[in-house]
């Protein structure tokens, strides 16, 4: 049974077209994976099946009664309420449908015999639909999902205006989790997760029984989950049975059968327009000739997906950092409370660390204290000789207006406007792109403009907070290149193995030095 059924959908901003007649149909139980590079309009979709945003053309329809789930990361959540009540709220229909039922209850006394019968078995429909929905083991569940997600760990009457960002979407995603819509709509939610959280939540939506589209640029997660693809590319969707590995192939495949294609058509088209030329003057052969033109207009024409622009990262090395890179004496990084033991910690030139572990641990938090930009609570860092610090910060929470030309100007006042487009153009960046506002690109593509302003400054030293948050595929693997080739020293916070295991010389695992239970 179709839940959902996109007919014609078009749509675009300004005067750059993201969908052009684009028709999708999602079954009863499909796990999906939505996916495509950055800026492509994956999140511009699930806007519109939400109706967020109105498509400029074609239609959408839900079936009836369909509960839908989508992660809005800029849910409002109210001072006073603590995780718990948070989470409770994804049971909200049910505590209504027990309140309506304690009512019918107390007007029994006044009822007639005819409104009595009616009562019961509304009181026997509503009693089936609590104990169908677990409604008697609400806590038990609300356990389980804020266990697998971290969230027990930083306890449960805390109030949600006391989290960090990353700790306030896991509040988000396990609300709706809890509420088990018909089908789940997930935008990338691997990302303020760690690796033993990615885990739960693949065990997760392995097991889940309704739909779920699913964004994500981590395939291996991605692959574990889904059975069918689709793919977002020039205005088109196309379907793909499967896992990604399974779409790359086919993929590949028609694109190579296109190319041969459009290959035999222009020789073929290159041979007509060479008879037509030779042969319409000649009034023998004119006859023939105006026959071929015939043949000429009557071919459709193949068209060659356009390439898109391949992003190129190449981070300028400084001068040579002196041995030491830093070194801590007893450092205890926090806020207002400790999150660490003492730490004493030395970092050397040429070493490539992973910070890892669970959220909420502390290791944005290490990377501020390192840098000077947050005070430490005990303890003192020592910084070496000769440092050129390049920071990659996880999430720019502030909305900014700048044009991306405008931003990289601002970092780089001494280039000329060719070369500012020409840094920008080499992350992967098309003239569209390069001329907007950095607020509408898509996450990714405001990733790849902050890239832009890190690989053109001289460093000896990259500290990167969770770079690959929101990057596609391409740019994720191309980063990856990059900084295996760098020739300075490296602290990265990362919970994807895939990409750092080549990339770092040492692992540092956060979780041995928290003052957190993990």
């Amino acid at each position: 049974m179709s839940i959902l059924t996109v007919k014609n959908l078009s749509h675009g901003f300004g005067d750059r077209a993201i969908f052009e007649d684009v028709s999708f149909r999602l079954l009863k139980g499909e796990h999906i994976g939505f996916i495509g590079a950055n800026g492509e309009g994956k999140s511009t979709f699930m806007n519109i099946i939400t109706g967020k945003l109105m498509p400029d053309d074609g239609k959408v329809e839900w079936s009836n009664r369909v509960r839908v789930g989508y992660m809005d990361q800029h849910a409002h959540l109210e001072k006073g309420n603590s995780i718990r009540d948070v989470l409770r709220g994804a049971f909200q229909y049910l505590f209504d449908l027990e309140k309506e039922m304690l009512d019918m209850y107390d007007k029994m006394a006044d009822a007639t015999p005819e409104e009595l019968d009616k009562m019961m078995n509304d009181i026997g429909t509503i009693q089936d639909m609590l104990d169908h929905n677990g409604f008697y083991v609400i806590d038990a569940k609300i356990d389980e999902v804020a266990g697998g997600l971290g969230l027990k760990d930083v306890g449960l009457d805390k109030d949600v205006m006391d989290l960090s960002g990353g700790q306030r979407t896991k509040v988000l995603l396990s609300k709706l989790l809890l509420e088990t819509p018909d089908i789940l709509l997930l935008d990338e939610p691997t990302n303020y997760l760690d690796e033993a959280h990615i885990e739960w939540l693949k065990r997760f939506l392995q097991s889940y029984e309704n739909a779920f589209i699913l964004i994500s640029h981590d395939i291996p997660f991605l692959n574990s989950v889904i059975n069918l693809i689709y793919h977002v590319e020039n205005r088109q969707l196309n379907r793909y049975v499967g896992d990604y590995d399974n779409f790359k192939r086919v993929h590949e495949a028609n694109k190579k059968q296109l190319e041969s294609a459009y290959e035999r058509q222009q020789q073929e088209i290159a041979k007509l327009e060479d008879f037509i030329a030779r042969n319409k003057a000649r009034v023998a052969t004119t006859g023939m000739a105006k026959a071929r033109q015939k043949k000429l207009d009557k071919i459709e024409k193949i068209e060659l997906t356009a390439e898109k622009p391949k992003p190129e990262f190449n981070f300028r090395s400084g001068r040579t950092s002196g041995k030491l890179i830093f070194e801590t004496r007893d450092l205890v990084i926090g806020y207002n409370e400790p999150l660490s033991r003492p730490l004493n910690l030395r970092m050397e030139r040429g070493q490539k660390i992973a910070l890892v572990g669970a959220n909420g641990l502390g290791k944005t938090t290490l990377l501020k204290s390192l840098m000077g930009e947050l005070k430490s609570l005990g303890g003192e860092v020592e910084l070496g000789d000769y440092l050129q610090m390049g920071y990659f910060e996880q999430e720019i929470k502030d909305a900014n207006y700048n044009s991306c030309i405008d931003e990289v100007w601002g970092e780089f006042p001494a280039f000329t406007q060719y070369e500012v487009r020409a840094a920008l153009a080499k992350c992967g960046l098309t003239t569209k792109h390069i001329e907007s506002k950095v607020v509408v690109l898509s996450g990714g593509e405001q990733a790849k403009v902050r890239l832009c302003k890190l690989i053109n400054k001289e460093t000896n030293l990259l500290i990167l907070d969770e770079p690959t948050n929101h990057l596609d595929v391409e740019a994720k693997d191309e980063l990856k290149r990059a900084l295996k080739a760098y020739k300075g020293s490296i602290l990265i916070v990362c919970h994807e193995p895939e990409f750092y295991r080549d990339v770092v010389t040492d692992v540092w695992n956060c979780e041995e030095w928290t003052t957190k239970i993990v």
